[in-house]
């Protein structure tokens, strides 16, 4: 059996995305074999692997950070909102239906610890290590007892546990106190000790409170990691920054050509896989930001309408804004603009959604001859092709199935002008079909720019999972952090009281003891569109939805998931328990 950690945070967004990554990078450097697991993710950014699972961006990212390729088991259960009351399940890579807070809340999370830990048990037979990604916060005590990501998977693989607070954001020193001291001693037992996140200045001033910090819990701080500017990693559900005004982190370099080139995103309610636009702001010269006003098109030289999970939700958002007015005229005027996946659909004539809105028959913006249906099997896939006369490779999340009635053929969708539409993510990262489709965006808006001949978007991402693992070993305790992995967290760490608190009359008193055993699969889960459904497993979402004002603007990683999820689905993308 090999060893492992979990990585914990003190809040949403604390690092614990990137710190995973950190640390397979830094093990599979030193000859380790190495994988990533995250028990259960909430995120709209969703990756396709070679089997055809789908799972979270973030693991995919990691199991990259540890030269392995990603599977279903490194990420058993995605959820993904659709709105602020209901989420579509996907469970070892498939789509198995949508369900509302209550539906996941009656008990019915409990049946998936078995799947999830059994898909542990089989990575440790496998890898030397398996490093653990938690969600949110261990502390959500309100949540401890069905928690099947964060201790509930802790206590069941004996892992040691390695909370990770953001210094940039305050208030760190209180976060990891707090977070320690509301855990049952059970938990506490396993809570090895604190890395402190995003630090800035002189490490010294830092020290005196790292001791207080030893002498407030008995447990060490495993390491000091720098604020770290323009990583570009894959994301777990947000915009790192406000959307307002935003642009997003990108190569510091000045363009080949004349001119930049300025591409605006739509930032449409319910936004997925708004990473298929980083491998656009690598490129020097290529300056991206994420918009949601219509004035703020009139100078881009490219707009793309991204993926989302609401296609008309968003159609309905990009009307009420006066931005659908906006790409009409664009399109009007041989102005570029790419559609991608949810966007491809939105760009049609005609949406006919019986399954995602369960709104009909829908006008689309009509720029391209495309007609979409909307089926209850998902796409998932795998694609390779060529589009302008070079290679490209993506990977399809869909439900709607295009009807194209005419155009250029453009990958799996059409062009009409300067109009492209496709369902494939992803695409902007085959390196000589971005050049290619940079040239035809720069002649369409009349810009002197030219693409650099020679960036590597597989580069430069290797070069930022190395900074990553760089950071780990350069400013962590490595031969402390491989103790823990190998042989767990230390003896005798003391406990830090009040330690969790009861649940609540009526409920069972469990002062955050894991869920009693489950079932070891998901026999008799059932959602909508499940073969076999008796109306025993996870609820139909049949709530309102949220309006996409309710929905609108940035949220930053796992904030996304708390907006989303407290109201209704689950708290977090962790605490889908």
């Amino acid at each position: 059996m090999s060893g492992g950690l979990l990585v914990a945070g003190t809040t949403s967004d604390a690092g614990k995305s990137v710190v995973t990554a950190g640390i397979c990078r830094w093990l599979v450097r030193r000859g380790v074999k190495v994988a990533p697991f995250k028990a259960q993710n909430m995120s709209l950014n969703s990756f396709v692997t070679r089997e055809g699972a789908e799972i979270g961006r973030a693991q995919a990212m990691q199991a990259q950070a540890a030269r392995v390729e990603p599977t279903a088991l490194m990420n058993p259960v995605l959820l993904k909102p659709g709105s602020d009351r209901s989420s579509q399940v996907v469970l070892m890579g498939k789509p198995v239906g949508e369900m509302s807070a209550r539906g996941y809340h009656g008990g019915r999370q409990e049946s998936l610890l078995g799947t999830v830990t059994d898909c542990l048990e089989e990575l440790r037979s496998t890898y030397d290590a398996v490093i653990c990604e938690g969600a949110g916060s261990p502390a959500e005590i309100n949540l401890r007892r069905t928690d099947i990501v964060n201790m509930g998977i802790a206590r069941a693989a004996r892992f040691p546990v390695l909370v990770v607070g953001d210094i940039d954001r305050g208030g760190v020193f209180a976060s990891f106190f707090g977070t320690t001291a509301l855990l049952s001693a059970e938990d506490q037992a396993l809570v090895a000790g604190y890395l402190v996140n995003k630090f800035r200045g002189d490490v010294s001033l830092l020290e005196p409170g790292l001791d207080m910090l030893y002498g407030l819990t008995g447990r060490r701080t495993y390491g000091v990691l720098p604020y770290a500017h323009g990583l570009g990693i894959d994301e777990e559900d947000g915009l790192r920054v406000s959307l307002r005004g935003a642009v997003r982190e990108s190569v510091v370099a000045p363009p080949h050509g004349e001119d930049v080139l300025r591409v605006a995103v739509c930032a449409v309610p319910l936004m997925s896989n708004f990473t298929d636009v980083d491998a656009l702001a690598a490129e020097p010269g290529v300056v991206v930001r994420f918009v949601d006003r219509a004035e703020e098109l009139a100078d881009a030289d490219l707009v793309i309408v991204p993926g989302t999970r609401g296609t008309v939700k968003a159609l309905a958002w990009l009307r009420e804004r006066g931005l659908a007015e906006a790409l009409v005229r664009r399109a009007a005027e041989g102005r570029p603009v790419l559609g991608i996946c949810g966007g491809f659909q939105v760009l049609g004539e005609r949406i006919e959604d019986e399954v995602e809105s369960r709104a009909g028959v829908v006008d689309g913006l009509g720029l391209l001859p495309v007609r979409i249906r909307f089926d209850r099997d998902k796409t998932l896939a795998r694609p390779v092709g060529s589009a302008l006369g070079e290679p490209v490779e993506g990977y399809e999340i869909h439900h709607g199935v295009a009807d194209v009635r005419g155009g250029e053929p453009f990958l799996d969708g059409c062009r009409v002008g300067a109009v492209w539409g496709t369902h494939w993510h992803g695409s902007l990262e085959s390196d000589a079909f971005r050049r290619r489709f940079l040239v035809e965006v720069a002649r369409a808006a009349g810009r002197r720019f030219v693409p650099a001949p020679d960036t590597s978007f597989g580069v430069l991402r290797e070069e930022q999972l190395d900074r990553l693992g760089d950071l780990v070993e350069e400013h962590a305790d490595t031969d402390a952090l491989w103790r823990l992995i190998e042989g767990g967290a230390p003896a005798g760490l003391p406990f830090v009281p009040p330690g969790a608190p009861p649940l609540g009359a009526g409920a069972p008193e469990s002062r955050g003891a894991a869920p009693d055993p489950a079932p070891q699969s998901p026999e008799g889960l059932e959602c909508a569109g499940s073969a076999g459904s008796s109306g025993q497993g996870l609820e139909l979402a049949r709530s309102a939805e949220a309006t996409p004002q309710e929905l609108d603007g940035a949220r930053s990683a796992e904030a996304t998931s708390q907006g989303v999820g407290e109201a209704a689905v689950v708290h977090v993308d962790q605490e889908a328990k």
